[in-house]
């Protein structure tokens, strides 16, 4: 189900299950994240120079190879949080799903390597307050 906070696109709230049957396409997506990142970081000890050039010219190919790196990073996050899931740490790939537990609102929460979604914190509890599910 969605829910429509103010402002901001509207909120999923996910089962155990619901969260689960994502994981596969999140898993690639933030492969993904992690495979721009790395170019991006490969290419940069020659990016200090390469943005003065940038307001000249355009910067040249390594520019355009960096732009489209992190345009495929702004995809992957755009997909991720149209799922409906709070990508909470790029490098460790962790990711909360906003659930229900016990009447309360909570989060699943998950990160890459993990086989399935098995641990939950309260809202204001963050990862140190993960517990088994």
């Amino acid at each position: 189900p969605w829910v429509r906070t103010e402002g901001a696109m509207p909120a999923r709230y996910f089962t155990v299950e619901e969260a689960n049957a994502v994981l596969p396409r999140l898993r690639a997506l933030i492969e993904e994240i992690w495979a721009a990142r790395a170019a991006i970081l490969k290419a940069r000890p020659e990016l200090e120079p390469l943005l003065h050039k940038v307001a000249d010219n355009g910067g040249g190919p390594l520019a355009s190879e960096v732009v489209a790196e992190l345009e495929r990073i702004r995809r992957a996050v755009h997909e991720i949080r149209e799922m409906g899931c709070i990508l909470r740490d790029i490098e460790k790939g962790l990711v909360d799903f906003l659930s229900r537990r016990d009447g309360r609102t909570v989060y699943l929460c998950w990160h890459y390597g993990e086989e399935r979604v098995a641990y939950w914190h309260e809202v204001h509890a963050g990862f140190m307050g993960r517990q088994p599910l």
